[in-house]
């Protein structure tokens, strides 16, 4: 992943890294030894960062116990071991945009705003650019432009779509492009569902209806749930991936916007909280601007 998307990463994580990165080497150039002055202030810097209160706290206390395990006495071996600390925590996965088997259905949630279809579009071209027959199914009924929007961004991919008029059932657009990936012999199916967590009851029973036609009408296919979490919301999106959890499964989240905020370390808050991991993450505006999450990478890019 080194090279062009390595860049990339770090050029979209330049915001975060100034703020983290250069917080952390004034505070380890000013400090003359290591004590509790030293971790109270590294502290401070992890929870602005947008870290969190929780896991911040839960490095520092990694890192008091490395001190001592390790008999670290020198002020310089200290970020090395937080970037091993927070390495650890990550976990070192990786994942891919790219199906592993196929057919395949993922289903895309999240409120409006987040770059839901942008991200749905993104990944449509990357998986139809390796040769993969890709379907779109517009299921997000309830918002007027949620249709055209997807329509767009399945002319940009050169990809199919299948829609139905506004305010319909989505199970039953979920239902049609089921029959129709069958038909087609599509190899990834990509749905677009409603976001609206102020009526968690009513998405609940939508989300129940939408897994049930796929788990019955394409039992064969591997299914999985993607999460769009918008990056400049900070600590907003570990709430909202919260509320999210308590209306279905999340396999994974997809991370937008992280070019455009400082508060990258939010990555590090949603897997310690909530232990799903980041799966792919929005550095930029282009359509090529979907990468696959890769903690170490994600690890260097910020210091």
């Amino acid at each position: 992943m080194f090279g062009g998307f390595f860049d990339k990463l770090k050029q979209g994580l330049s915001k975060t890294r100034n703020t983290i990165n250069d917080a952390v080497t004034q505070v380890l150039k000013l400090a003359v030894t290591i004590d509790d002055d030293l971790y109270e202030e590294l502290e401070e810097v992890l929870i602005t960062s947008d870290i969190g209160v929780e896991t911040s706290v839960e490095i520092i206390e990694r890192l008091r116990k490395k001190v001592v395990s390790e008999r670290i006495n020198d002020t310089e071996e200290i970020l090395p071991a937080m970037k091993s600390i927070i390495m650890d925590m990550l976990g070192d996965y990786e994942t891919s945009i790219i199906p592993e088997s196929t057919p395949e259905v993922r289903l895309v949630i999240g409120v409006n705003g987040v770059g839901k279809t942008t991200s749905i579009g993104k990944m449509a071209a990357r998986i139809k650019n390796n040769n993969y027959k890709v379907l779109l199914a517009a299921a997000d009924t309830f918002r007027a432009a949620a249709i055209d929007q997807l329509e767009v961004w399945s002319n940009r991919a050169n990809v199919d779509m299948i829609k139905h008029q506004e305010g319909s059932d989505p199970a039953a657009v979920i239902y049609d492009a089921v029959q129709a990936a069958k038909a087609r012999k599509v190899d990834v199916l990509i749905c677009d569902t409603a976001g609206r967590l102020h009526n968690k009851k009513n998405l609940m029973d939508e989300l129940g209806k939408i897994n049930r036609v796929i788990d019955r009408e394409y039992g064969e296919a591997k299914k999985e749930t993607l999460l769009v979490l918008d990056a400049t919301t900070g600590q907003n999106a570990v709430i909202q991936a919260k509320q999210f959890m308590e209306v279905c499964p999340i396999d994974g989240i997809i991370l937008t916007k992280l070019d455009g905020t400082a508060k990258g370390g939010i990555v590090i808050s949603i897997k310690h909280t909530l232990n799903i991991p980041v799966r792919y993450i929005g550095v930029g505006e282009g359509i090529d601007d979907l990468q696959e999450f890769n903690s170490r990478d994600f690890v260097e890019a910020l210091f």
